[in-house]
């Protein structure tokens, strides 16, 4: 081997040893720079930012309705089959659940879609059009509600919408008890939240809500029963989706209601109650595919039992401040809260709620113990939380004051003091005058003799 051989050689390790420092250097950079990504990915999961496929999504505090979470969650989307939520509740406030309803031909006329095939003439009770209303999502019995309850579809229509806005879900307008595509048939994730919330909390509603299966008994039109099954599968299906990477059943432990709706142009919708370890959620999807409407409803509530707790922010009696009130034989009452308070607030902020009290006007005596002075707001960035009232610790009474006639009497009463006083006064000095003359007349008399 001659010398430039091994020069070579030599030249050759000195490259490969410069390569290879290079490649661990980029191995080195490329590495400190995933930590960085993962630390950035951590992040926005630890401020909680959720991936939702739906166009509109809310979660929400059942008690105080308070948004948690939101996307979209005032945007006019259709509601589909939701839409029944607000049948069935107007069924079952202006109805009787044992009424029996015929079914008549515009009734099977107007009937499109999903449907439990009723006949001409034949009979049922309106709780088993509720059932199949709210079980099989029958659009034939919406139909056959809103013509027992109101007289005819229209009229029914007008009156889900008093009730909507009554419960200020004032950007919902609906076009029929069923849910079938119609462009002004619109609601938005929020105004369907509070009408879910309205209905659970009627027991008859829960009760039916909470079912996936259900029976129609034999009519007289129909030989056999009914069978209904419910398509909101989070209340029973075992199969699998993908949630944040984890494969998990449909099914979500604590959920208790309330309805799911498909039509083409609204696509897959759902609102959903939960009660669970003592914290209670409503949670509404809106315009998602088949199974993220289910993966977005379980990140929400997820999200919900993972980052908020239903916490006491003040309890019953406690006293907050003396109050200035007229009228009174004291100058001021003391308030104390009349009942707990209870947020659903994050753990860390619970010391940064904040108390706000609002007086009533014109507080005066007369005020009885226990009467309702004001009201406390507990309140998070703005927001308010949760309220109690204000109510008085103590009876507070009216100072006396004198009517016109005892005021007259008094008057007089002094008028005659002072004439009494100065006729005694006269009575006195007169008196004086007398034994002073008495006195003169007797050293008269002795000087003489």
């Amino acid at each position: 081997m001659n010398l430039l051989t091994i020069f070579s050689i030599i030249r050759m390790v000195d490259y490969l040893k410069k390569f290879v420092t290079c490649i661990l250097i980029w191995a080195l950079v490329l590495s400190t720079y995933s930590f960085s990504v993962a630390e950035e990915i951590e992040e926005i999961e630890t401020v909680g930012q959720l991936e939702l496929f739906g166009e509109g999504a809310v979660l929400v505090d059942y008690d105080s309705l308070e948004i948690l979470y939101e996307k979209n969650p005032h945007k006019k989307l259709f509601p589909a089959s939701t839409t029944k939520i607000m049948t069935g509740i107007l069924a079952i406030e202006n109805g009787n659940l044992e009424d029996i309803v015929t079914i008549d031909q515009e009734i099977v006329d107007r009937a499109d879609g999903s449907h439990i095939a009723l006949e001409p003439g034949e009979e049922l009770t309106l709780a088993q059009l509720l059932d199949a209303l709210l079980i099989e999502s029958a659009n034939d019995a919406a139909i056959a509600i809103a013509k027992h309850i109101s007289g005819d579809v229209d009229s029914f229509v007008k009156l889900m919408n008093e009730k909507a806005h009554s419960l200020g879900a004032i950007n919902t307008n609906f076009k029929n008890p069923d849910g079938l595509p119609d462009e002004e048939h619109l609601t938005t994730a929020y105004d369907l939240a509070l009408i879910g919330k309205y209905a659970m909390d009627n027991e008859i509603f829960k009760s039916i809500a909470k079912n996936h299966t259900g029976t129609i008994p034999i009519t007289n039109k129909k030989s056999e029963a009914r069978h209904l099954n419910s398509s909101n599968r989070i209340l029973y299906s075992d199969q699998k989706i993908l949630v944040d990477g984890e494969s998990v059943p449909i099914k979500y432990e604590g959920v208790n209601g309330v309805k799911s709706g498909y039509t083409n142009a609204a696509q897959y919708c759902l609102v959903t109650s939960l009660e669970r370890d003592g914290q209670r959620f409503i949670v509404v999807s809106l315009k998602a595919d088949r199974n993220s409407i289910y993966s977005d409803t379980h990140k929400l509530l997820n999200y919900g039992l993972d980052n908020f707790k239903r916490s006491q922010v003040s309890f019953a009696g406690k006293f907050i401040d003396n109050f200035e009130i007229k009228n009174g034989v004291t100058s001021m009452v003391p308030g104390i809260t009349k009942s707990a308070s209870f947020a659903m607030v994050k753990p860390d902020d619970i010391s940064k709620i904040e108390e706000k009290v609002v007086l009533k006007e014109g507080l005066k005596a007369p005020l009885p113990r226990g009467e309702v002075i004001g009201h406390v707001e507990y309140r998070l960035d703005g927001k308010v939380l949760a309220k109690s009232d204000l109510v008085a610790a103590m009876d507070i009474y009216a100072v006396r004051k004198a009517s016109l006639f005892s005021k007259i009497l008094s008057r007089w009463y002094l008028i005659l003091i002072a004439i009494l006083f100065i006729l005694r006064c006269i009575v006195l000095h007169n008196r004086k005058k007398r034994i002073r003359r008495r006195r003169i007349k007797s050293l008269s008399r002795n000087q003489i003799y």
